[in-house]
């Protein structure tokens, strides 16, 4: 087990929702639906953003998942399902490294419950 997270890889995905309770929503449903592992909520951020036209600036909160690469298109379209936003944010970026215990739990709870 412990060279199986090089083997899969893994990323962390990010988005944003308008509030708290919209966040945790997000990152509760993202973990029972064994898409991530982890998802951590932090918040408020302020985004700037350009909308429509024009500059806007809202305040939001951050979602950031980590999950097993091959998980990736699967949590991208689970939260282009359960996302309020019209254009979500769904940003990933792969881990380059970290602590092999830490990445196979992450691989371990993205498989599906046997």
């Amino acid at each position: 087990m412990a060279e199986r997270h090089r083997d899969n890889g893994h990323v962390r995905v990010e988005t944003t929702a308008a509030d708290r309770e919209g966040a945790q929503a997000l990152a509760r449903s993202a973990v029972e639906h064994r898409l991530a592992a982890c998802a951590q909520v932090a918040g408020p951020i302020t985004s700037f953003y350009r909308w429509e036209g024009a500059v806007q600036a809202d305040e939001e909160w951050l979602v950031v998942m980590k999950t097993a690469a091959d998980r990736l298109d699967a949590l991208t379209a689970h939260l282009g399902e359960v996302h309020p936003y019209d254009v979500p944010e769904v940003v990933a970026v792969p881990v380059e490294g970290g602590s092999a215990e830490y990445l196979d739990w992450v691989t371990d709870e993205t498989r599906p419950v046997r």
